[in-house]
């Protein structure tokens, strides 16, 4: 049986109950009609998505006139149709309530989102654009967002958002994505290639579909850039195995997040670069090569001819002086101080000995076929301010600085170089120093130097199989242990190879700081000649300085220092540990503001350089796995002295490997010399 409306029944029982004169004559009381009918409830409807709004047929107008013209579903008031009385321009975007932005959020996603978008009520034209940015983070997301590592903090940043686009404003550019483009395409003032981070054309892309996916090609180049400036657009791996460094990878929906809340998007961006005054400074001295190489002017050659000392008359002087542009005396034969003086300038901004003479070396760096300097100075600065980004960006309060290709070492206190010296470092190939940053935790006075077994294995056992008992000679020590390994090590004392002192900062490479009982290396203007380890010239001082720093009330003085030189170990514990940064400078700029350059000694510049032009660039940043480069024990047993007759027969050619304990394979000690006699006998 049909059921009878409810509505027609309350309506008729109305009537019925009116006086009679209520409804006839004209004294009609209509406002009491009206009040004595009943309203029904509004209907309870969900609200409207996505989904309800459906494609825009081909052939319709503009996609705001689509939107306007499309009726929500389920609506109890349809949209009315064009011409109606209605407001045009309120019409162009969704009505959504201002005071419910989780509303908002829901009709883009379809669920509730426990944070809500911060944009305001999205235009048509952006609303569209979320629908396909939904689809695509969705299904598509690997096509637009290079680093898988990348794509769930994408998702997560647009999703928080309502999917709302970041680089436009109802369907136009916005002013943060002007920002960036124009940022991006002046990255080369920080070394890096604005070709690595593409700008869609936003013009071309007029479709709802078009512009999402250019939404997602610029967010991918402002967070590759973020991560090129932070952690370096080559990996440390690719470079070598002896470099090792704790990069911080920044969080995508973090970078999103302080783009979308920035208010000056060029300070934001530029913040992700390194700020260090040292980076600082090469950044504005690249910026000088660059202009110096626009209008450089050719190289006046001055010919060769016999060394100029002071005082001395040459016809080459007046070439000279146009060379350096000395206008002083500009026809003058002599070698007069004035020209002395900027012959100094030059040899100490191309690394060389500043003595003033005029020899064939420095004649080779006037005449532009240095072999000791690269003569692209751009490229080298380049290369500097890559490995800058590898540094951690808190050098600390306090810290020591160990520059190789520079061969010194400084004490740096807030900002300022305190105290500074000589060392000698690791030699080109498998025994170069590494680059890393750890904290110095002790000090180690009358240090036992424990035989690294590589040396053992590359240089005793060679020299062993000629004289079995070179060890006991020269003072080292062989002791077998219980589980069957031996040690071999130098006891404490004067001619200890490790010297008096030796700084402790646990690292992976097994290498360290320390004394040495050979100071005549030191005189040398090129010091690579370790096994890796840093010699330092000035020990006592160094520790005395250290000290100083981090724990100034014990009183630690030089006197105090070589007051403890004897036989027995004696440590040292520093209350700070003090940072410790080992780097590859070969372009700096020093106290005075002078670029000073250096030679690439283990052809750490090359390789970088190479990546960044050459087919391995588009995968530079990736790290590679590497063979660990610790100190491994050689495994052999080991058979009685008795059977042996002596350890001295132990070291023949069937017996070349020897087990150690972790204990006693520490450091890759390092002496002059390229072999074990050089440095006892030489």
């Amino acid at each position: 049986m049909r059921r009878f409306p409810i509505n027609f029944l309350l309506v008729g029982i109305a009537i019925a109950l009116l006086p009679a004169n209520a409804l006839a004559g004209p004294d009609l009381d209509e406002a009491a009609i009206e009040a004595a009918i009943p309203v029904p409830e509004p209907v309870n409807l969900p609200p409207p998505t996505i989904a309800d709004f459906g494609p825009i047929a081909p052939g319709a107008g503009s996609t705001a006139e689509a939107a306007k013209a499309a009726p929500i579903p389920g609506s109890a008031n349809p949209a009315p149709p064009k011409g109606a009385d209605s407001d045009e321009s309120s019409s162009a975007s969704v009505s959504i309530p201002k005071d419910s932005e989780a509303a908002k959020a829901k009709l883009l996603t379809g669920k509730d989102l426990v944070h809500a978008p911060t944009s305001s009520d999205l235009q048509a034209t952006d609303l569209l654009i979320a629908t396909k940015l939904r689809d695509l983070l969705a299904n598509q997301l690997h096509k637009f967002i290079s680093r898988e590592e990348d794509r769930a903090g994408i998702e997560a940043f647009y999703r928080d958002r309502g999917f709302a686009p970041l680089w436009t404003t109802e369907g136009s550019l916005n002013t943060r994505a002007s920002s960036a483009i124009a940022y991006l395409r002046d990255v080369a003032i920080d070394g890096l290639d604005p070709a690595d981070y593409p700008i869609p054309d936003f013009s071309a892309a007029s479709e709802p579909e078009a512009r999402a996916k250019a939404d997602l090609t610029l967010t991918d180049s402002v967070l590759t850039f973020a991560r090129h400036a932070r952690t370096g657009r080559v990996h440390f791996t690719r470079v070598s195995g002896a470099i090792l460094y704790e990069l911080q990878y920044p969080e995508p929906a973090e970078v999103l997040s302080k783009v979308a809340a920035s208010d000056n998007l060029s300070e934001t961006l530029n913040s992700f670069n390194p700020q260090q005054p040292g980076y600082k400074a090469l950044k504005a001295k690249l910026a000088e090569e660059r202009a110096k190489s626009e209008r450089r002017e050719a190289i006046i050659r001055v010919p060769e001819g016999p060394l100029l000392r002071p005082g001395m008359e040459d016809i080459r002087v007046p070439i000279l002086r146009k060379r350096l542009k000395v206008a002083d005396d500009a026809d003058s034969l002599r070698y007069d101080e004035i020209i002395v003086e900027a012959v100094r300038g030059f040899q100490r901004e191309a690394g060389l000995s500043p003595d003033g003479l005029l020899g064939s070396n420095t004649l080779a760096h006037l005449n532009g076929a240095s072999t000791n300097v690269r003569l692209d100075v751009v490229d080298t600065i380049v290369a500097n301010m890559e490995r800058w980004r590898w540094l951690p960006r808190d050098l600390g309060t306090a810290y020591v600085m160990l520059n190789i290709p520079d061969y010194t070492l400084a004490v740096v206190d807030r900002g300022k170089t305190v105290w500074s010296t000589r060392v000698v470092v690791g030699k080109p190939g498998r025994m170069a120093t590494p680059l890393l940053s750890e904290t110095i935790k002790s000090i180690t006075i009358n240090p036992t130097w424990n035989v690294p077994p590589s040396i053992i294995r590359n240089e005793y056992l060679p020299a062993l199989e000629q004289d079995p008992d070179a060890l006991e000679r020269i003072g080292l020590k062989v002791v077998q242990n219980r589980n069957g390994t031996i040690r071999v090590y130098q006891p404490p004392g004067a001619g200890n190879a490790l010297g008096r002192i030796r700084f402790n900062f646990p690292n992976k490479f097994l290498v360290y700081q320390h004394d040495t009982p050979d100071k005549h290396l030191f005189a040398q203007p090129k010091r690579a000649y370790s096994h890796g380890c840093m010699r330092v010239q000035n020990p006592d001082k160094y520790a005395e300085v250290l000290l100083s720093l981090t724990q100034p009330m014990d009183g630690y003085t030089i006197d105090r220092i070589r007051g403890m030189y004897g036989k027995g170990e004696r440590n040292i514990g520093l209350g700070h540990p003090m940072p410790v940064h080992l780097t590859y400078q070969t372009a700096y700029v020093d106290d005075v503001g002078r670029l000073q350059l250096r030679h690439d000694v283990y052809g750490r510049d090359a390789r970088i350089l190479a990546l960044l032009k050459n087919n391995e660039r588009p995968d530079a940043d990736i790290p590679v796995a590497r063979r660990d480069s610790s100190a491994k024990p050689v495994v052999a047993r080991l058979p009685s002295r008795q059977q042996q007759g002596g350890f001295g027969s132990f070291f023949r050619p069937r017996d070349r490997s020897v087990q150690y304990s972790d204990a006693q394979s520490r450091g890759r000690h390092e002496r002059p010399g390229a072999g074990f006699f050089n440095f006892f006998f030489q």
